[in-house]
């Protein structure tokens, strides 16, 4: 491997390469310096340099480049020969641009915790993808997180605990109160709902009321594949109901019973979640984030296992387009 150091601050093809946060040796900045340089055509010849310093520095970012519309930020996103995934049994509201969607879309004032894409389940991207089509006023930053880093901070007995037992996630689909089954699924069609709970061994029940919940046990830690290095790997701190503000949280609880919320998350085993668990997850979280204001232009290429991301709360107009590529299944294969 070329000494990443030495080239730092470089101009080729007419583009600076820094690092965002040095002092982490994180996130890797490439800034064009010459007006209307295209990013697909930078990337097709840059690629190998890219997928290098994605592998050390976690994400890269590339910034006044000549991204005018979600077709460039398609377009460079297939120069790296992955097919853009669906977003299929997802967990937020988002709404398809073409080949993109929408990052999720939650009110401005909300905050969306640090996690890895789709680690709520046992399949996850290998890379996210960010473009900035409308930059806030103010805040909407995506802060990101290593995840080795996070793993390394939350204290062992916690670890110990988590990668014991896994992680429980009980969501109930129905619609006004999170996302429902058919937006989750992308289908209305229950046959082909329960063909693919059945092939991702995730339990599920109809309920009278036309609901569909779903009850899924999945690591809490996996290792990256190429790297090797444990990563904390699920989304406990977000699914679980300390994360909802306390009037949204006991106004839902005065309706329902706790196992009717529309998601929640236990320890593998059904127990539940110490709050200084969370806490203490949710801290390791807080001192591994890594916060910049997005441009106008922006894109952003994630290792989705490397590197955690979400996203602040914000005033203005923001609009950020997001991709996934890559498929990463912590089911074992089966034999024969």
């Amino acid at each position: 491997m070329a000494d990443v150091k030495e080239r730092m601050a470089r101009h080729v093809n007419d583009v600076k390469e820094s690092l965002l946060f040095p002092d982490q040796d994180k996130v890797a900045l490439y800034e064009a310096i010459a007006p209307g340089t295209c990013p697909v055509t930078w990337a097709a010849t840059n690629a190998e340099r890219l997928n290098e310093r994605l592998l050390s520095a976690g994400a890269c970012l590339l910034r006044g480049f000549d991204t005018p519309d979600a077709s460039v930020f398609s377009r460079f996103v297939r120069v790296f020969g992955e097919e853009l995934g669906e977003y299929n049994y997802g967990s937020t509201p988002r709404s398809k641009e073409g080949d993109v969607y929408t990052s999720t879309e939650y009110p401005a004032t909300e905050l969306i915790p640090l996690h890895n894409e789709m680690s709520y389940t046992s399949s996850w991207p290998e890379r996210i993808w960010f473009y900035s089509a409308i930059a806030a006023r103010s805040g909407g930053e995506t802060p990101l997180a290593d995840s080795h880093a996070v793993y390394l901070r939350i204290p062992e007995p916690v670890r110990e605990r988590f990668e014991r037992h896994g992680v429980r996630y009980v969501r109930n689909y129905r619609p006004g109160l999170g996302i429902s089954w058919e937006d989750a699924f992308g289908t209305s069609d229950q046959s082909a709902v329960e063909r693919f709970c059945r092939e991702r061994e995730i339990a599920f029940e109809w309920l009278d009321d036309g609901a569909l919940r779903t009850i899924e046990t999945c690591q809490a830690v996996a290792n990256h594949p190429t790297t090797g290095q444990p990563v904390w790997m699920n989304q406990a701190h977000l699914f679980h109901v300390s994360n909802l503000k306390e009037a949204t949280r006991l106004a839902l609880l005065s309706l329902m019973d706790e196992k009717d919320l529309p998601r929640n998350a236990y320890l593998g085993d059904g127990s539940p979640i110490e709050a200084s668990d969370l806490e203490a997850i949710r801290s390791a979280y807080a001192a591994e984030a890594l916060a910049f204001p997005w441009q106008q232009g922006d894109l952003l290429m994630v290792d989705n296992m490397a590197m955690a991301h979400g996203r602040m709360s914000f005033e203005g107009p923001r609009k950020v387009l997001v991709a996934m590529t890559g498929s990463f299944d912590s089911l074992p294969t089966s034999q024969g």
